[in-house]
């Protein structure tokens, strides 16, 4: 069984960047690629769930 993440965002691009999102409070900036077999990742700081818009139906109740 797996928890789920703590926050999800539904992401049109298959790289992008995540920082926490809470200025000063957040984390270092990673970059994060999305596999284009899964169609989602997770960032290793603050655990958000990156899912690209092509599987947001398959994965978002994951």
């Amino acid at each position: 069984m797996t928890t789920p993440a703590p926050e999800t965002e539904i992401v049109s691009v298959w790289r992008l960047a995540c920082d926490g999102g809470e200025g000063a409070l957040g984390h270092p900036r990673v970059w994060l690629s999305i596999p284009q077999d899964r169609g989602w990742v997770e960032c290793g700081y603050c655990d958000k769930r990156y899912i690209h818009e092509d599987f947001a139906q398959d994965v978002k109740g994951a």
